[in-house]
């Protein structure tokens, strides 16, 4: 269950820049700003979660690198954000380091 727990706090982890870009690119600012607080809060409370049964270290490698890569591929699909070489190479390294870390715990 703890890594059911700790896909959803990456998923929400996402959220939150997600929302923070949204509420300064639209007019619902004030729903765009609710939605990241409250993506953080559920990010936070999922990574806890998480905690119980996976090791500090690697809960908050894979809780971080999801939301680092999935947000850098939202930033690309959904704001057009750059999708140079060097930037899915190294998106590419942070999920080969995530998956070594995973393999080591």
């Amino acid at each position: 269950m703890g890594w059911i727990y700790l896909l959803l706090g990456g998923l929400f982890e996402i959220g939150w820049p997600v929302g923070m870009k949204l509420a300064q690119t639209t007019g619902s600012r004030f729903l765009y700003l609710s939605v990241t607080v409250i993506s953080m809060a559920l990010s936070g409370y999922f990574l806890y979660l998480a905690q119980r049964t996976i090791p500090i270290g690697t809960a908050y490698v894979v809780w971080t690198g999801i939301g680092a890569v999935g947000t850098l591929l939202i930033g690309i699909f959904i704001f057009g954000d750059s999708a140079g070489i060097w930037r899915i190479l190294s998106a590419m390294l942070v999920i080969c380091g995530i998956i070594g870390i995973k393999l080591a715990s």
